[in-house]
């Protein structure tokens, strides 16, 4: 079995649908994709309401949000750790080791991104739109509801920007989730811990998993962008 092709073995695992293989991948979809989600959610609003207002501190909170983009993932991991940790804040709810704590470290990583992103879109279109706003005498809510519709297509972008981050995610998963078998084995997690093992076949099948997923995530982009760019021609139109 040693002597035969690495990449063979591996695409014999995916034809045949391994059961561990299945398994680690759709902990990882849903693990990255209620993240992602749960992101995207509190970010998007939040990012929108920066955008099109003026407060006291406003320069520092964007300045906040861009350099959580470079967050380091290990010490996200060790912070959640250390709060989720027995003698930790949120010690009494047992959720070390667990998808949720993996759940909180990649919204922890992914929500910067989803602020700061949309800060950057809607920021621009704002500065386009402030004539049509105050001619219209528009309300906060109707401005920023009207951002978000015409930026829909730089929107997808930053959701499956926040998807793909949360789905490569390895440092912070790691040390939260303990990368347990049947439990919290991750994509990621699992590439490094069977490269390690030297069992080529499993982390490669993987990797082209993965592969095959964020190459779906960029087609579903290309997709929705011309698709929104076709509406709003027609709407110009």
């Amino acid at each position: 079995m040693t002597s035969e092709n690495p990449l063979y073995l591996a695409l014999e695992l995916i034809a045949s649908n391994d059961r561990n293989l299945i398994e680690i991948t759709s902990l990882s979809l849903r693990v990255s994709g209620l993240s992602a989600a749960l992101a995207l959610l509190c970010g998007l609003p939040l990012g929108a309401l920066i955008a099109t207002t003026h407060f006291a501190g406003r320069s520092a909170v964007i300045i906040i949000f861009n350099a959580a983009l470079s967050l380091p993932p290990v010490v996200v991991g060790l912070s959640i750790y250390l709060l989720l940790s027995r003698n930790g804040l949120l010690g009494f709810a047992d959720l070390l080791y667990t998808p949720t704590a993996m759940i909180i470290a990649q919204f922890t990583l992914v929500f910067p991104i989803a602020v700061a992103l949309t800060i950057q879109l809607l920021e621009g279109l704002k500065r386009e739109y402030d004539p049509l706003f105050l001619s219209l005498r528009l309300g906060l809510l109707k401005q920023i509801t009207t951002l978000l519709a015409d930026g829909r297509a730089g929107l997808v972008t930053i959701m499956l920007a926040c998807l793909g981050r949360a789905l490569s995610e390895v440092g912070a998963i790691i040390i939260v989730g303990g990368n347990i078998n049947h439990l919290t084995r991750m994509m990621t997690t699992a590439i490094a811990l069977e490269t390690s093992r030297g069992e080529l076949a499993l982390a490669m099948a993987l990797g082209v998993v993965l592969l095959l997923i964020a190459l779906g995530i960029n087609i579903l982009s290309q997709f929705l962008k011309a698709h929104f760019d076709r509406e709003l021609g027609h709407e110009g139109r």
